[in-house]
């Protein structure tokens, strides 16, 4: 496989301030991750991701709250990074970000803020 990546984003707080448990957290990545590649399942990188399941690179990343959540979300659309951020209903929050797999040099930069998740 080239060096297609996705990134993952999840908020940290959801465990440490509003006590999520941890089943609940992988739940909201899971959902993300489906969810953008359902949406873009044709795009030529998800396509190439896709072709070698056991070779998928993901990289699971920890936003600190909802707003670094948020203005990673708006950083990526404003730079045309095709991802979902995922808004947990009924609740109506929104928990996580899955980046459409892409060519790590296309797509890195906009993540290097961010820690690996613990």
């Amino acid at each position: 496989m080239s060096g297609i990546v996705q990134y993952v984003v999840v908020r940290s707080d959801l465990i440490s301030a509003l006590k999520w448990p941890t089943g609940a957290i992988i739940a909201q990545a899971c959902h993300a991750c489906t969810a953008v590649m359902h949406n873009f399942y044709q795009d030529s990188n998800t396509q190439e991701y896709l072709a070698d399941l056991d070779r998928m690179h993901k990289v699971v990343l920890e936003a600190k709250d909802e707003d670094s959540l948020r203005k990673l979300s708006d950083i990526l659309t404003e730079n045309k990074i095709d991802h979902k951020l995922w808004i947990e209903q009924p609740e109506n929050i929104p928990t996580c970000i899955a980046a459409k797999p892409d060519k790590k040099e296309n797509i890195q930069k906009y993540f290097k803020g961010f820690k690996l998740f613990k």
